[in-house]
């Protein structure tokens, strides 16, 4: 008979050893950072989600089943979707520019300060993961989990959006390098990318609500989600600051930004460049 992987934690809800194990996991891939500042938020970030949707599927696989078999498989899509998406962005001449604006943050970051990010996102991402690990966690227990159903369709249609957000841009600066977004989802909100990611883990986060069965599943899971959803904010208002000063003087710019939401689309919030709450 197949030793359980939940045995030692059947009594207080949260598998501590697996939560250390993809811990580890992230500052492994995380490190990738030590090279370029950037990558502890761009390829380390994805290939800590998939190392995580790769290795803890695995320590489960033998109860592993239904709704959260699909959540697992959609946490490695993420992963890898994101991880080649950033790969091929580094290749097109339009993210050059950045490119450079990148390395030279890198080279004056001081090791003290990347050891403190490194550390900082891989906590971050295991976190993040944490409510997909209590969801299997709980299934091997044999406890009922109505919400993943729910969390499982908002993660398709916030991987679905963001996918289909980075391929119009990619497309359109393509073709028009100098130019601001304003096609398909753009129309509908300036930053569909940034929305997409906050609706991912919101549906990440309500999976496993009928999985959260001590306060410090509630704490951890909760943290990971509103750290992931002000990271998001924080890096909308920073581009926002940063398209504002590349289009700034463009007329047809300023109409756009004044007329499409910023970020959370119909909702009639067309500026975070006064927001006091946010991270990243």
């Amino acid at each position: 008979m197949p030793l359980r992987p939940y045995m030692s934690h059947e009594l207080i809800g949260l598998p501590w050893q697996y939560l250390l194990l993809g811990l580890a996991l992230c500052l492994m891939l995380s490190a990738l950072g030590f090279k370029r500042v950037v990558y502890f938020v761009s390829l380390g970030y994805a290939a800590s989600i998939a190392a995580q949707a790769i290795v803890f599927p695995l320590l489960y696989r033998d109860t592993l089943r239904g709704f959260v078999l699909v959540q697992s498989g959609l946490l490695l899509a993420y992963g890898l979707r994101l991880g080649t998406f950033l790969t091929l962005r580094e290749q097109t001449p339009s993210f050059q520019n950045e490119q450079a604006e990148n390395a030279a943050r890198s080279a004056k970051a001081s090791g003290l300060m990347k050891a403190g990010i490194w550390v900082s996102v891989s906590v971050l991402y295991a976190l993040m993961f944490l409510p997909a690990l209590l969801t299997m966690s709980a299934q091997a227990r044999g406890l009922a989990l109505p919400s993943v159903p729910a969390g499982v369709a908002l993660m398709v249609v916030g991987l679905g959006l963001e996918a289909s957000a980075d391929w119009q841009k990619s497309r359109f600066k393509k073709h028009n390098p100098s130019r601001f977004c304003d096609v398909g989802l753009y129309r509908m909100v300036r930053f569909p990318n940034y929305f997409s990611e906050m609706l991912f883990w919101l549906g990440v986060w309500i999976s496993a609500i009928s999985a959260y069965r001590s306060l410090s599943c509630w704490v951890l899971g909760g943290a990971g989600l509103l750290c992931i959803e002000l990271v998001m904010l924080g890096s909308g208002r920073r581009l926002e600051l940063k398209q504002s000063q590349h289009y700034g003087s463009n007329a047809a710019y300023d109409a756009y930004a004044r007329r499409v939401p910023i970020l959370f689309p119909l909702l009639p919030i067309y500026s975070l460049r006064n927001l006091k709450v946010s991270l990243g």
